[in-house]
């Protein structure tokens, strides 16, 4: 009997069979059929070229189906209020685990939403001064800078013992949100002087605002209204005509024989323009919202969003507004010392997500902080922190480039979080570039060789030493360290910034060089983008690329966004002799079945939808009549086919030769974006290839200076060389390159280098080295300098 109970305990259990997570027959977007297996419980690295596969991989594959199989589980009613996911191509997906997806995308950028409201911190915050504030002024609700203050009365009817009674009843709810600014922390002013010159009457076009042409329906609005008369200058006008003019609310007339509703300039301005995303207006009218919108700190509340009750109950003469104002690091030590055995939960719980903070090497920040203002890297970190105590196991994290946004000092915590999570018992997976990151790896999965079309395949699997000797691109430049440059560019001039006060900066004052490769680096949080951001002037030289996302829906293409299609549009119907708009799909010369999209999407309510190709465009997007009109032998859905490489040479010769649109398409491949074809979908990017379409379309800006925010975000090392030529290219042709930067390619490549720190928030905001990469190697005075001595081998 033993000896049988000892053969059945040696043999393996059922339930340990399941170590793999196993793909066959990916076909996600590029991918061509891929197959792997990732083991559990272990740190598997994806690395490849920009645009070889990696996130159609990770992301829409295998996290994708993961979190279709757990909505599936709830009943058809709740799946009806979530997300409707599609599966993805792929022939079997065996082994999975819950994901839980900590991506890049910028956190909603609502002003409302701050870094305390998106990490729960304020929320217990509130709890804790409800509990604990001196005076007590009401419950959390009191504390909320999102709750108004309301208060209410009047009659009800009820029905009582089948009798009908009326009774009077009030309510009132005390809320925190300041009145004057409904808990934004700022208002808006309009500088009337951009809205109109007030030396010339209307009917000499006083106005300047974009849309109010002389003669169009909105300045006739205000010509023929009867109001004010049109050929006094404004600065002339009575108080009423003045009020009539600018502030009068909506009323109903007749205006040039037609019934209209006549508004004053400032209520219909802010509707038609100010009430609109900055990011989705026209670059004309944007700039103009630039111009004439002021924020300034809200008086009342001094900017902290809070009514005067709710700044006045305080806990050891701290208020809820002084807390969120805290860098987070003290709020941390502050809030350890309070001991009061009635909320200690509470406070256990605040100290663990505050430690959190600080473990992840975000201190620096304030609960204040509007989180639309945090970079991608500080995004990706700030939706880790709920996940760093968690109890779970057996749970398949998903990150995206944890690195981005990190100083070298910073991955090696960042590492140390990672591996932290796999030996709780999780699968870790990550799409990375950095060799520091790769190296710490149980398993890598390289793909490539190429990008788009010539990428999709698995090139290696294996270990991070079978990478190394590998021969994929990947493999072939871990070991690339860019050395120093032997002579450094002379400046031709100097950017003075004096003062330098915005957020932590510490009254800097600093010249940064003109003409030559200028990096500012230094630790996160030191203060980078404040003395880039905050205080190079945004004046008519200045081209700053930063790290907003791309916007652009299925229909947006590299074609449209980088303004490609109009030159090609035009040459078009020049050849054909027709209108430009029949060889737009978003305009005349759409399929009209699939109305310009290349699919019919069927809605099927809490199923996915189903997107099925046209049948009849068969996924072209034009009418067949718009595809009888030749160019050069091609038709316009044959040319939104080409890749930029094809296009370049197709349009820099012959009878489709079209200047206009071969400039753009050189800057497009001088970027590395030579393999995206000019019709796909923005959409189907990957992030380091949104962000050099983004640097493409800004090279064609008139300026003399360029500043550019962590142009290597998203690029795999072979791609970062082509960045440095370009970067150098831009240089020698007589500009001026700032660019704030992280990578010690980039750092080694430099003229010039001015290091901030010596740490994050209230610890750095100086200046702790400025000079040649050389004098820094040399001196290995700071952070930054141990670590590029480190890696240029010093």
């Amino acid at each position: 009997m033993a000896r049988r109970t000892d053969a059945q305990s040696s043999a393996p259990h059922g339930a340990d069979s399941h170590d793999l997570i196993r793909v066959h027959g990916a076909r996600e977007n590029n991918l061509k059929d891929v197959s792997v297996e990732i083991p559990k419980r272990r740190l598997t690295v994806f690395t490849g070229v920009s645009g070889s596969g990696k996130s159609s991989l990770v992301f829409d594959t295998i996290a994708a189906e993961s979190q279709r199989l757990i909505n599936e589980t709830y009943s058809a009613f709740v799946q009806g209020f979530m997300p409707t996911l599609a599966r993805p191509e792929v022939d079997v997906l065996d082994g999975l685990t819950t994901a839980i997806i900590v991506d890049q995308q910028r956190m909603g950028s609502d002003l409302r939403s701050t870094v305390g409201t998106a990490t729960d911190a304020n929320a217990m915050l509130r709890i804790l001064f409800s509990r604990l504030g001196q005076p007590h002024i009401g419950s959390p609700k009191a504390f909320s800078f999102n709750v108004a203050s309301i208060s209410g009365a009047g009659a009800v009817t009820l029905e009582r013992a089948g009798q009908t009674v009326k009774e009077r009843r009030s309510f009132s709810i005390t809320g925190g949100m300041c009145p004057r600014c409904e808990g934004r922390g700022s208002v808006t002013d309009l500088d009337l002087t951009q809205l109109y010159d007030d030396s010339k009457s209307l009917n000499e076009g006083a106005l300047t605002i974009p849309g109010y042409k002389s003669g169009g329906w909105n300045y006739r609005l205000y010509t023929e209204s009867g109001l004010v008369d049109p050929d006094k200058p404004i600065r002339k006008y009575t108080k009423k005509e003045l009020h009539s003019f600018l502030y009068l609310e909506p009323t109903r007339m007749k205006i040039a024989g037609i019934n209209m509703t006549y508004e004053g300039l400032i209520p219909r301005v802010q509707k038609s323009m100010l009430n609109k995303d900055k990011e989705a207006m026209q670059p004309h009218i944007r700039a103009f919202v630039e111009r004439a919108v002021t924020f300034t700190a809200c008086p009342d509340c001094e900017g902290t969003r809070l009514t005067e009750a709710a700044r006045s109950s305080k806990i050891g003469g701290v208020s809820i507004a002084d807390a969120c104002a805290m860098q987070i690091s003290d709020l941390a030590e502050w809030v350890r010392g309070l001991d009061q055995p009635s909320v200690a939960p509470l406070l256990a719980s605040l100290q663990q997500t505050l430690d959190s903070f600080v473990e992840i090497g975000l201190g620096y920040l304030s609960l204040e902080r509007p989180s639309g203002t945090l970079s991608g890297g500080e995004a990706q970190r700030v939706k880790m922190i709920r996940h760093l105590g968690s109890s779970l196991t057996d749970v398949t994290y998903v990150f995206d480039e944890p690195t981005i946004g990190l100083h070298p000092h910073d991955i090696q915590r960042m590492n140390g979080l990672l591996l932290r999570l796999r030996d709780k018992g999780n699968t870790v997976l990550v799409v990375e570039h950095k060799p520091e990151t790769i190296a710490i790896a149980d398993h890598v999965v390289d793909l490539g060789p190429g990008a788009g079309t010539a990428g999709g395949t698995v090139c290696f699997e294996g270990t991070v030493e079978g990478l190394r000797s590998g021969g994929t691109i990947t493999g072939r430049h871990f070991g690339d360290r860019a050395s120093l440059k032997k002579t450094v560019r002379e400046p031709t001039g100097a950017l003075e910034i004096r003062g330098a006060s915005a957020h932590n900066l510490r009254d800097v004052d600093v010249d940064i060089p003109l003409g030559v490769l200028c990096v500012v680096t230094g630790v996160a949080g030191s203060g980078k983008s404040s003395l880039i951001h905050g205080s190079v002037p945004a004046s008519e030289g200045v081209v700053s690329v930063d790290q907003a996302p791309v916007r652009g829906s299925r229909r947006s293409n590299p074609a449209t966004y980088t303004g490609l299609l109009e030159p090609i549009r035009k040459a078009f119907a020049a050849a054909n002799d027709v209108k430009p708009a029949l060889f737009s799909a978003n305009s005349e010369g759409a399929c009209p079945t699939c109305n310009g999209a290349g699919v019919v999407y069927t809605d099927l309510a809490m199923m996915a939808g189903v997107a099925t190709l046209c049948e009849e465009c068969e996924g072209k997007r034009f009418q067949a009549a718009v595809l009888e009109y030749h160019l050069g032998g091609r038709d316009i859905s044959e040319v939104l086919a080409m890749s930029v490489t094809e296009a370049e040479e197709f349009f820099g010769a012959g009878e489709a030769k079209t200047p206009a649109a071969h400039r753009i398409l050189g800057r497009l491949a001088d970027v590395g974006l030579g393999y995206l074809s000019l019709g796909q979908p923005l959409t189907t990017l990957s992030g380091g290839e949104r962000q050099r379409l983004k640097l493409a379309t800004h090279m064609a800006d008139k300026g003399g200076v360029y500043v550019l925010d962590e142009p290597t975000a998203g690029l795999h090392l072979a791609d970062v060389e082509h960045l440095l030529g370009l970067l150098d290219r831009l240089v020698d042709s007589g500009k001026s390159v700032i660019v704030v930067e992280h990578h010690q390619a980039v750092m080694a490549h430099a003229d010039w280098i001015i290091d901030l720190g010596p740490g994050a928030g209230h610890d750095g905001g100086r200046i702790v080295f400025e000079g040649t990469p050389a004098d820094l190697v040399a001196a290995r005075s700071t952070l930054t300098g141990e670590h590029l001595s480190a890696y240029v081998g010093g």
